[in-house]
């Protein structure tokens, strides 16, 4: 199966979506998210031949939102959860940091993942319990993953965080250095493969963390809400996250962010 899903997001994204690369201009959706002509062919694309392999409900940030929770209610023994482009914003304005997410779901967690970068040609992926993987290769990538905050990288994004924390991450952050680039699967994955040593985010929706906390899961990393240990008990449609690929660090940071929010 994990095979036969590789195969059919390199296809959507070869067919769909890089011949629309840089060509086409977007829309905002009523929740203020921006949509193009890529995404929703992407997302036609992706559910025909996902439930060639496996006839699963859906869930994709290209339906609505009652369509996405009726799926969800029905989906608790199959359930493919699809972002054909995570960090559209990205793709429109020619940014090379955007990807392909799909996610199996059972009993409201993820048992397979695969996330892909079209124009890096890097296919992140994980099963459950086997280890995840970039382009054949077991993540992480990186040698050295620093146990402390000095040296340590993060992945922050601010706009759902509470000013009290804006303000202090901001202007005295505990790490040495902090990224923004704008595409939530990515994220994971490269907290996963050890580009990024931390990683936070005041609220992701499902197609955003879906597929990425199971390959970060995977390569040994741990991950939390901002307010729950159990990252799977934060609230399902728009989940904090907590995460970094060191466990030693992971403590640390949490603790950090805990105490300054």
């Amino acid at each position: 199966m994990l095979n036969a899903v590789i195969d059919a997001v390199k296809e959507v994204a070869k067919q769909e979506i890089i011949p629309r690369y840089l060509k086409v201009q977007g829309h905002y959706k009523s929740d203020g998210s921006l949509c193009t002509e890529a995404d929703v062919a992407a997302q036609e694309a992706l559910v025909r031949k996902l439930q060639k392999i496996y006839p699963g409900k859906i869930v994709s940030e290209e339906m609505s939102e009652a369509q996405n929770k009726d799926q969800w209610d029905l989906g608790d023994e199959g359930l493919w959860c699809i972002d054909p482009i995570d960090g559209t914003t990205n793709f429109v304005n020619g940014i090379p940091y955007f990807a392909v997410s799909v996610a199996l779901m059972s009993g409201g967690k993820s048992v397979l993942g695969v996330v892909y970068d079209p124009i890096a040609d890097e296919m992140f992926y994980a099963e459950k319990g086997k280890g995840a993987f970039l382009n054949n290769v077991k993540l992480p990538i990186k040698s050295y993953i620093p146990t402390a905050f000095e040296g340590a990288i993060a992945s922050v994004d601010l706009k759902r965080l509470n000013k009290k924390l804006v303000a202090r991450i901001s202007t005295t952050p505990p790490n040495s250095s902090q990224r923004n680039f704008g595409a939530s699967a990515l994220d994971w994955c490269f907290t996963a493969a050890g580009r990024f040593d931390l990683s936070l985010h005041g609220g992701q929706n499902l197609w955003d963390y879906a597929a990425g906390s199971l390959i970060l899961e995977e390569a040994g990393g741990c991950m939390c809400g901002i307010d729950l240990d159990d990252f799977w008990k934060e609230p399902l449609w728009e989940r904090s996250v907590i995460a970094a690929l060191d466990p030693t660090l992971f403590i640390q940071w949490r603790d950090w962010i805990r105490i300054n929010r």
